[in-house]
């Protein structure tokens, strides 16, 4: 059963009478096959009208949505293998950040990403996709082998931020963040990022400083949740929506002020409707990008992202 925002609630009341009308249909001798199909148009119209006016607020609950792609349904269709290398080779192998050696449509990368689960034992597992300090000296590690063997890194961003645990702050989250961010920048192999759900502040750029930053339609990417920023300003969480509109964290704004490279169109209603046509336009867009980074040298791709960051702001 499908999964409805709050926002999409007219939608749901939709869907919900087209389902009533089969389920007649199909135990009785009516014919009410116009009607279905009436309803139906009506259903996608709104679908589509709702979707071309989303707030920044709307967008974030859209990116947070449960059932959408989570990093193993992108190892599964985006990647032709995947080999998953573990641990940070220092305290412990961290589940909310998983990496390895990959093939995308015959190019040999290294895949790092957040993983949050798609379900209670799952989403324990991985830590909400929130990285300890391990996580990122994980990626670290990973980072540093796609340079020493010349494979180009790709990264999926979905985390809501850092974990903010005591134990990840005494082993050093701060620290084990910023060296994370400064490999991404020192390395001298093409580095394309992909924000695919929520980009939150530091535990997101950790693996996102790269060439090319590439961001769903209906992701977002900012320095804090807005919860957190609304809780800091207003000292309550439920101006959250104003400040997602005032902190400019879609794909839109985030476009426009140069921090990201380029928007990739989702299926009409989100990724979550139609993860195997999300999946299959990021494949085409990492592909691409990598196709325009392959020709510059080391030196090329060093400098090149170091003035994307240096221009931010």
């Amino acid at each position: 059963m499908r999964n409805f925002l709050d926002f999409e609630k007219p939608i749901a009341e939709l869907d919900a009478r087209v389902a009533e009308l089969r389920e007649t249909a199909s135990n009785g001798d009516i014919d009410i096959d116009a009607e279905i199909e009436r309803l139906e148009v009506k259903s996608e119209r709104l679908l589509r009208d709702t979707y071309a006016r989303l707030t920044p607020w709307q967008k974030a609950q859209v990116a947070r949505h449960p059932d959408r792609p989570h990093f193993k349904d992108y190892v599964a269709d985006l990647t032709d293998e995947f080999l998953p290398l573990a641990g940070d080779r220092a305290f412990a192998n961290d589940e909310a950040i998983v990496g390895g050696l990959a093939r995308i449509e015959g190019r040999r990368v290294v895949l790092i990403g957040h993983e949050k689960g798609d379900d209670t034992a799952s989403r324990l597992k991985h830590n909400f996709g929130m990285a300890k300090p391990e996580g990122y000296r994980k990626a670290i590690r990973l980072m540093q082998l796609a340079d020493r063997f010349n494979l180009p890194v790709v990264s999926l961003v979905d985390t809501s931020g850092a974990f903010p645990g005591v134990q990840a702050e005494e082993r050093g989250q701060a620290e084990a963040i910023a060296r994370s961010t400064q490999q991404g920048l020192a390395l001298r192999v093409p580095f394309i990022a992909a924000v695919v759900g929520e980009g939150g502040s530091g535990g997101a750029i950790a693996i996102a400083a790269a060439n090319r930053v590439l961001m769903f339609e209906h992701a977002v990417y900012s320095v804090i949740s807005p919860e957190g920023c609304a809780s800091i300003l207003w000292r309550t969480a439920d101006r959250a929506a104003d400040a997602a509109e005032a902190m400019k964290i879609t794909a839109g704004d985030l476009q426009s002020l140069g921090v990201i490279d380029r928007i990739i169109p989702e299926p009409l209603g989100g990724a979550h409707r139609d993860p195997a046509a999300a999946i299959s336009n990021l494949r085409s867009a990492i592909v691409e990008e990598l196709g325009r980074c392959e020709p510059m040298s080391p030196d090329e791709l060093l400098k090149q992202r170091r003035d994307k960051f240096l221009a931010i702001g």
